[in-house]
C-alpha cells in the first residue's frame, strides 16, 4: 500500500538532510506517495505572514503524515512561526522527542538517557497572543484549558503504556501559577489514577531542569507544558551530545507532523556537511505512526549500526569516530547498513508496539465542559496615565481620586501592580511606573455586581486622566473564585 505524505524541504540545511533522509527511505522501499509544500522563507518572501502558502494547506489536511525540515522565521513584527502555525491549524497538540545517549560512539556527559519529553503544544506561554498596554508595559498571554490538560496527560501514559515505559512525571510550576499551572498537574493527577500499573511523580520545574541535567538517568516519561518542554527536551538533548540527531512528533486526532530539533544551521548550507540524522530519527517516528513497524526498525537498526561503526558527521566527531563523512555520504552509509543489526548498541524491535491510543481521554474531558454556576463578583481594570511618570500616579492618590468618583454600587477593594497590593498596603511603593490594575467590585463585599456598574468605571476614570487599557471580569464558579488575589506584603 502507497501511503501519501507531505513533504517541507525547509531552509538553510533543510533541503539537504532531506532529500538524505528521502533517499534512505526509497532504499529501505518504504512505500510513500510524496508531495512537495511549499512552506518557509520563499512564502514568507510571497507575503504569507504564517510561512505557509494558502494552497498548501489543502494537502497537509489531507495527507496521512507531513515530514518537515527546519524552517527559517523571520525577526519582527508580522510573521508567525510555521511551526506554531501548523501546530495550532492541524490541531497537534502532542509533541513528542525521544532523547537518547549513544554512548560511547557519541561523546555525552551523561552516557544512561533514554527519555520521551511529551508537551502539550497548542497552548501555554507560545499561544503568540501579546499586547503593549502603556508606554512602560508589554504583556503576554498565557493560557491553560482544563481539555487540553486533560488530553496531553492521557496521551503521556498511553505512550507510557504502549513503548513499555514504567514512570511519567509531571513538571510544573503551581507553587507560583497556581490556577494554570495547578490545573494542569490536577489533570495529570486525575489521568494517572486510571494506569495504575505506571509509578507516577511531580516536580517543580526549576527543580526538575536541575535534575534532568545532573540526574537523566531518574526519568522515564516527562509530560508538561508548552515552553517548559521546550527548555527540558533541548537540556536532555544537550547532554547526550547532539542536538542534530534528535527527532520530534507533532500528533494530533487527524494529523501528524515529524521533525529535527535542531535549526536550518544557514553557516553551513549548502556544504554537504550537516547531520541528516534528526530528521531520520523523526521519519522513523513517521514510520512508526503511520503503522510500518518493521521499515522503522530496519532503518533504525542501520543507522545505529553506522553510529557505533564510527562513520559520523562532523557534529559528532569523538573519540570512536573512524572516519568524518559529508550528509550524502553518511545517508549511504546508513543505506549500506540496511537489513543489519547493531553489534554493540541495543537492538531495536516493534514486533510488539501499536499505535499509541487516547481514546480513553474522552471520558475524563466531561470534567473540562461540566455545567457550574457562574457569578460576577467583579473587574480587574487595568489603568495607565500615558507615560507620564509623575509625582499624582501614587497609589494613594490614585485611590483618592477613584473613592470621589464611583458610584455606590461599585467600590475599590485593592490596586495591584505586578501581582502585588500596592493599595490599601504600600502607600509608597516605587516600582508603580505608568500602569497599574485596579479590582473594583460591589460594595457589598462578596456579592454580585452588574456589568453595566463595572464598564462605566471606565468613563469615570477617563475624566480623572486614567487610560483604561484592559478590563478582566472576575467571576466565581460554584461558589469558588476564578481569580487569583493579589499578594500581601
Amino acid at each position: 500500500m502507497v501511503i501519501p505524505i507531505a513533504v517541507v524541504y525547509g531552509d538553510g540545511v533543510g533541503p539537504e538532510i532531506m532529500e538524505a533522509t528521502l533517499l534512505i527511505l526509497h532504499q529501505a522501499k518504504v512505500s510513500l506517495a510524496i508531495e512537495s509544500v511549499e512552506a518557509g522563507e520563499k512564502a514568507y518572501k510571497k507575503h504569507w505572514v504564517n510561512g505557509v502558502a494558502d494552497s498548501a494547506w489543502s494537502v497537509l489536511s489531507r495527507v496521512n503524515a507531513i515530514l518537515k525540515a527546519p524552517i527559517y522565521t523571520p525577526s519582527g513584527t508580522g510573521y508567525h512561526s510555521v511551526n506554531v502555525s501548523m501546530r495550532k491549524r492541524l490541531g497537534l497538540y502532542a509533541n513528542i522527542r525521544p532523547v537518547l545517549s549513544y554512548y560511547p560512539f557519541v561523546s555525552s556527559a551523561k552516557p544512561n538517557v533514554d527519555v520521551v519529553i511529551i508537551r502539550e503544544n497548542e497552548e501555554g506561554a507560545y499561544t503568540g497572543v501579546e499586547y503593549r498596554r502603556s508606554y512602560n508595559l508589554l504583556e503576554s498571554i498565557r493560557s491553560i484549558t482544563i481539555f487540553n490538560s486533560i488530553r496531553i496527560s492521557s496521551y503521556a501514559f498511553e505512550y507510557a503504556k504502549t513503548f513499555g515505559r514504567k514512570k511519567v512525571d509531571c513538571l510544573v510550576k503551581d507553587n507560583i501559577m497556581k490556577m494554570t499551572d495547578g490545573c494542569f498537574y490536577e489533570s495529570f493527577q486525575g489521568v494517572s489514577k486510571r494506569y495504575p500499573e505506571i509509578s507516577n511523580g511531580k516536580y517543580i520545574v526549576d527543580i526538575g531542569m536541575a535534575r534532568l541535567a545532573a540526574k537523566p538517568e531518574d526519568f522515564d516519561v516527562i509530560v508538561t507544558t508548552n515552553l517548559y518542554g521546550d527548555i527540558a527536551s533541548d537540556i536532555a538533548a544537550e547532554i547526550t551530545g547532539s542536538v542534530g540527531m534528535a527527532g520530534s512528533a507533532n500528533i494530533g486526532d487527524n494529523s501528524a507532523m515529524f521533525e529535527a530539533v535542531h535549526g536550518t544551521a544557514p553557516d553551513i548550507a549548502g556544504k554537504n556537511i550537516a547531520n541528516p540524522s534528526g530528521l531520520l530519527n523523526a521519519a522513523i517516528m513517521m514510520l512508526l505512526h503511520l503503522g510500518l513497524y518493521d521499515k522503522a526498525a530496519v532503518i533504525q537498526n542501520a543507522w545505529l549500526r553506522t553510529i557505533e561503526s564510527g562513520m559520523h558527521t562532523a557534529d559528532i566527531n569523538g573519540e570512536k569516530t573512524v572516519k568524518l563523512l559529508g550528509t550524502k555520504e553518511f545517508a549511504a552509509e546508513v543505506i549500506n547498513n540496511l537489513g543489519m543489526m547493531p553489534r554493540v548498541l541495543p537492538k531495536v524491535s516493534y514486533d510488539n508496539v501499536c499505535n499509541v491510543s487516547v481514546a480513553n481521554y474522552e471520558d475524563s474531558l466531561a470534567t473540562a465542559i461540566k455545567t457550574e454556576k457562574r457569578e460576577l463578583l467583579g473587574a480587574d481594570i487595568q489603568v495607565a496615565n500615558d507615560g507620564k511618570f509623575d509625582s499624582e500616579f501614587t497609589a494613594d492618590k490614585i485611590a483618592s481620586r477613584i473613592n470621589t468618583i464611583i458610584n455606590e454600587n461599585v467600590s475599590l477593594c485593592v490596586i495591584f501592580c505586578k501581582g502585588l497590593n500596592i493599595w490599601p498596603k504600600l502607600y509608597e511603593y516605587k516600582g508603580l511606573h505608568d500602569c497599574c490594575v485596579l479590582r473594583m467590585a460591589n460594595s457589598s463585599v462578596g456579592q454580585s455586581v452588574s456589568y453595566k456598574d463595572l464598564v462605566m468605571c471606565i468613563d469615570k476614570f477617563k475624566a480623572i486622566g486614567l487610560i483604561t487599557t484592559k478590563i478582566d471580569f472576575l467571576f466565581s464558579f460554584d461558589g469558588k473564585p476564578g481569580f487569583a488575589f493579589a499578594e500581601e506584603y
